[in-house]
């Protein structure tokens, strides 16, 4: 599914076509600026990892580098920014990311200027200069007819607001998965957090009733490992799943070896 060129991995048309045929594509979510948890991730067996430059502790500079490190460890790295920002899409892109997950798309407008930043002409108006993602221009000719079939968008529909327009936005013509942001959604409809609200699980299922309808591919970030939660949402439709993050995964897995060392300490004692 990687593409090396030069010193710079890309993805290939295989692995959008993976998303887009709606087949199973796993992920994880990166909030560290650490090159060695990101190189540790990547080796694991991700599909693809999410660089957070809008919750998380990554600036710009630090992404670049998480970039680099990802792709070349044979796993696709897609960048969440933190504002639908063409200038910002361009860069990440430049750098080597296989594509991008952008915040908040409450209208088909939106969507489509994210899709028009990612590609370029006639599919879109992203600007052309040399970067890392043909090798400083080593591979310009190739990742410039290559580009287009090989970037993946993908929006996040998070705000209540968007909901009116999903039918829409689906509609879009280059927007590869759509994922649900849980937390702000909730949290736009007066309800943060409270997932298990009658009315949260309500705008759930009629988004994941219009997604599926749709070639678009339905996605969900689970923040929490966990199997049942997995097993519901791959039931529900989900096909593009982010799993976990590596903030939790360190916390959580620190604190049940410690919980769980010290129980066994009390049993013996």
């Amino acid at each position: 599914m990687i593409r090396l060129a030069g010193t710079t991995m890309t993805p290939t048309l295989s692995h959008r076509d993976l998303i887009c045929q709606k087949r199973f594509s796993l992920g994880s979510w990166i909030q560290l600026p650490d090159v060695f948890s990101a190189e540790i991730m990547a080796r694991a067996g991700y599909d693809w990892l999410a660089i957070d430059l809008e919750h998380g502790l990554i600036d710009l500079s630090a992404a670049y580098q998480l970039i680099q490190v990802i792709n070349l460890n044979g796993c696709i790295p897609l960048v969440r920014l933190n504002e639908n920002d063409p200038s910002l899409i361009r860069r990440v892109m430049d750098a080597g990311a296989g594509g991008v997950i952008v915040p908040m798309i409450n209208t088909a407008e939106e969507a489509e200027h994210v899709v028009k930043a990612v590609k370029y002409s006639p599919a879109g108006e992203r600007s052309y200069g040399l970067g890392r993602a043909h090798d400083f221009g080593k591979t310009f000719d190739t990742y410039i007819k290559t580009s287009n079939e090989s970037s993946i968008v993908v929006v996040q529909i998070e705000h209540i607001d968007s909901l009116k327009n999903l039918e829409q936005i689906l509609k879009v013509k280059g927007i590869d998965a759509m994922i649900i942001g849980p937390y702000d959604l909730s949290g736009s409809m007066g309800i943060a957090g409270q997932f298990d609200n009658p009315g949260f699980e309500e705008k759930i299922r009629s988004i994941i009733s219009k997604v599926k309808k749709s070639p678009v591919a339905l996605g969900m970030h689970i923040v929490h490992i966990s199997d049942e939660d997995l097993q519901r949402r791959m039931r529900e439709g989900f096909t593009f799943i982010g799993y976990g993050m590596d903030t939790l995964l360190i916390s959580e897995g620190s604190q049940n070896a410690v919980n769980g060392a010290r129980q066994r300490f009390r049993e013996k004692s």
